[in-house]
This record gives C-alpha cells, structure tokens and sequence, in this order.
C-alpha cells in the first residue's frame, strides 16, 4: 500500500500465544490516514480494534507489519500518539486541574506552564469552577472532559479514543459527541475512534473502517458524505439512515466485501 499518510498501517497481525495455542487477533490490517481526519472503527467485539490500538500507541508488538507516525516507525515507542481508553482513569487523589495536567507533567513541562495552559481550556470547555474539585465531585460526562482534555494537552498529532463515551446515557453521550467535534475542529487533530454505536461512528467521522470477526482486518472502508458542521438533525436524513443500514449489512454479512481496504 502507499506509504504516506499522517498514520500508516502497513501489514499489521497480531498472533498472541496462550496455554500453547495461538490466538491470532489481527490478520494484514492496512491503512493511511490524511492529517487531521477523523476515523471511526467499528466491528464486532473481539476483532482486534483494541489490540491494533495498543499496537499503534506502542503498547504493544505486532507480530508482523510496520506502524508509521509522519514517516516514522512508532512500534514500540510509547508516548508518540494521544490514548484514551472507555475508563476516564482519573486519579482519585488528584484534583480535577493537577489530573488534567498529568500529560504534561510527565512530558516534563513546569507545573506553572502546564496550569498556564490547561486553565483556559477548563473555562473554554466547560471545566471552570471545578479546578480544585477531586474526580468523585464530577458526573460521568464531566469525568471524561477532564479525560479527554488531558489527552489532548499531552500534546501529539494523532488521538486513539477507544470508547470513551461508551459508558454514558444517551443524552449525555449526544453532548460529548458535539462537545468532542468541537474539539477536534479547534485542534485540527488526527483522531482514530473506536465504538460499537453506527450512529455515534456516522455523526461524528469523515472516514469510517468495518473490521471483521477475529482474526480482524478491515472489511471495508467507507465515506462518510455528510457536509461539515454536522448537527444532531442530520441523523434524521435520508442520507444518515442509507448509511447506518450499509453498515449494518457489511457487520452483518459473512460474504467478503469487494474492494474493501485491508
């Protein structure tokens, strides 16, 4: 495949080996992703879109294939993109400001210009007045917010969201989904989003990947053409509901997809 992109995935398997037997997780996943994209994942539980995640932030090895950051080889160098798992992992004896500001702690930047910066954020998005608040004060919503704005004052390129609004309710869920576009529109990140909800992978993505039931690779790619802002009165269009039954069809299919990526 080309070898150009902003994130390139190039070859990837996983084969993991327990009680004597292999486990293959991944099967040849390729990939580029443009700067500044917004990619959705979906597929059935256990194709590997975890595994892949923790393979691209360096957490894990593949057993075959290569994984590019602007050219460069990333596998097994932690700390090059942003992650956030579905667990907000706020730490309880931490103040809402000092967990937000981790990231950049452990980069090493002085606690006087980490607050500098992370201080305007918590008023811009939503966070102000709860700076000296510990993480048992805040709900769910606001939880992943502290979250998410820590992942993104560590400061990388490219963002790995694995669920991180799977936990919510629906209208909480809806508010974290405008409130993440908004985001991304003023940061101009490179983000890579995993989630189970077709509507969320629909409202939220340019690009979306369909993976296959383990061994996982990605059965399709597909484009998602609805006009930028988006607004929660798109999902009513015809052309959001085509789209949602499309991707039920390629989830539940068994037949190979022709032309799909991978």
């Amino acid at each position: 495949m080309e070898q150009s992109g902003k994130l390139v995935v190039a070859g990837v398997s996983k084969t993991f080996r327990r009680d004597e037997k292999e486990i293959v997780a991944l099967r040849e996943v390729n990939f580029s992703v443009k700067e500044g994209r917004f990619i959705s994942m979906i597929g059935p539980s256990g194709c590997g879109k975890s595994t892949l995640f923790n393979i691209i932030a360096g957490l894990l090895c593949p057993t075959t294939g290569q994984v590019l950051a602007d050219g460069q080889d990333i596998v097994a160098r932690p700390g090059t993109v942003g992650y956030m798992l579905q667990k907000d992992m706020l730490l309880p004896w931490r103040t809402i400001l000092d967990n937000i500001i981790l990231g950049m702690e452990i980069r090493g930047v002085r606690r006087a210009e980490s607050v500098k910066r992370a201080l305007p954020l918590m008023a811009q998005y939503g966070l102000k007045g709860f700076e000296t608040q510990y993480p048992t004060a805040l709900s769910g919503g606001m939880r992943q917010r502290a979250a998410l704005l820590r992942t993104l004052l560590y400061d990388r390129d490219i963002l790995l969201l694995d669920e991180p609004f799977g936990a919510l309710d629906a209208q909480t869920r809806l508010h974290m989904q405008n409130w993440l576009l908004e985001l991304w529109r003023d940061f101009q990140k490179t983000v890579l989003f995993v989630t189970h909800d077709i509507d969320e992978a629909i409202y939220l993505s340019d690009e979306i990947y369909v993976f296959s039931p383990r061994p996982g690779h990605i059965r399709a790619k597909i484009e998602v053409p609805i006009p930028r802002p988006r607004k929660p009165g798109d999902m009513t269009q015809a052309v959001f509901t085509e789209l949602k039954h499309r991707l039920l069809d390629l989830l539940f299919s068994e037949a190979p997809i022709v032309g799909a990526a991978g």
